[in-house]
């Protein structure tokens, strides 16, 4: 009975072990700083409008920076591109102050995230966005004042982010203003 019960505590020991060795392999996100350039298009991320991207993968020391969220999410399926990601982060639209001022340290892991897709609003190379939020209260807000519908990571259409449509620069209100986030 005596080695039922030791073998029982190790058994649990080793899955917690496990689970603790889980977690901990998922990095934080880095705060956005001057010396983030875009993946793609290699220029400042605080010279672009909108929500941005970054990815930790193993076999990076830095984390790769996107200019928009559709470059982050292009990023996982391209199949040049690193497969051992640990971690996406995209900004938290719901905790920017601006469109054009999206926040240097409010990340939110991707696959958490509420997605508006089909909106007017323009990522930070013009083209169309996938505007993630924190919460989905805040997603249907965005909505309800710029269009557009509300997906998971998952349900994000493959076409939508590897599609070369949208134009050439970030196109505002009909009075020219940003999209509206709060």
């Amino acid at each position: 009975m005596r080695l039922l019960a030791l073998a029982f505590v190790l058994l649990i020991s080793a899955a917690l072990a496990g689970c603790e060795k889980e977690a901990a392999e998922i990095p934080p996100p880095h705060k956005m700083t001057a010396d983030a350039l875009g993946h793609y298009c290699g220029m400042n991320l605080f010279e672009h409008p909108g929500p941005k991207g970054q990815i930790l993968a193993a076999s990076l020391i830095e984390p790769v920076w996107f200019s928009s969220v559709r470059d982050t999410l292009a990023f996982t399926m391209l199949p040049d591109e690193p497969k051992d990601i640990q971690a996406i982060y995209v900004s938290d639209m719901g905790k920017a102050p601006r469109w054009d001022k999206p926040g240097a340290d409010n990340w939110i892991e991707a696959r958490k995230a509420f997605f508006v897709i089909d909106s007017r609003a323009k990522g930070g190379m013009g083209g169309d966005e996938a505007v993630p939020f924190s919460n989905r209260e805040a997603a249907e807000k965005f909505v309800g004042e710029n269009g557009g519908r509300i997906v998971s990571f998952d349900q994000i259409p493959r076409d939508y982010v590897l599609a070369s449509g949208g134009d050439a620069a970030p196109r505002g209100d009909a009075d020219g203003r940003h999209p509206s986030i709060n």
